[in-house]
């Protein structure tokens, strides 16, 4: 294949993928709509649909426990499809704990919840230091925990996905969800930054 500009690694992963496809739909497993149906719901995911979760937790007690307790169900409940996606879990942040989201072994990520993870995330520099030197990693986003805080760094798995419940930020008392999930970043659903009012 040298000269014709087709990777040959991608080339038998696309034929394994087709492989794997009709063999599910063989067995009566799925259809081909529906691969099609999730392939769409995962392409247009984004952070944005995190941080409308984030920000009805902020406002919403209930809804923060069911979050808490079940992330899946929680996204559901705020109309994410999760037919097929792994289980999500939600870290709380408190003002003695901060956690760190990190796929120690490639990208492992909450993409049903939170779209495709950004380049930076799988990244081998990201996951090293997120392991290795977290408080100085999130230094570099620009965020300066207190001594006191502990920083939890949680590896999101092929099994099992993560996302982070930042505290709400002083100054929003009163906003409503839509004004609190517009300052809800993707890095804050992983703990490299911190929402803030402005």
């Amino acid at each position: 294949m040298a000269g014709t500009g087709v990777n040959p690694i991608e080339a038998e992963g696309g034929r394994l993928l087709a492989a794997v496809r009709s063999l599910l739909e063989a067995k009566g497993v799925v259809t081909p709509e529906e691969i099609a149906a999730r392939i769409a719901i995962t392409d247009a995911a984004t952070p944005a649909q995190g941080a409308r979760m984030v920000a009805r937790a902020w406002v919403n007690p209930e809804y923060r426990a069911l979050m808490l307790r079940d992330g899946a169900a929680a996204a559901e409940a705020a109309g994410i499809p999760m037919r097929g996606a792994l289980p999500l879990g939600v870290l709380e942040n408190t003002p003695t704990l901060h956690h760190l989201v990190v796929c120690t072994l490639c990208s492992c990520y909450p993409r049903a919840v939170l779209g495709y993870p950004p380049l930076w995330y799988k990244s081998a520099a990201y996951r090293a230091r997120a392991v290795r030197d977290p408080r100085g990693l999130i230094a570099e986003w620009g965020t300066r925990l207190p001594d006191g805080v502990k920083i939890r760094v949680v590896d999101s798995t092929a099994d099992y996905r993560w996302m982070v419940l930042p505290m709400r930020p002083a100054g929003t008392d009163g906003w409503d969800e839509e004004r609190l999930a517009a300052i809800v970043r993707e890095g804050d659903m992983i703990g490299v930054t911190l929402p803030a009012a402005a």
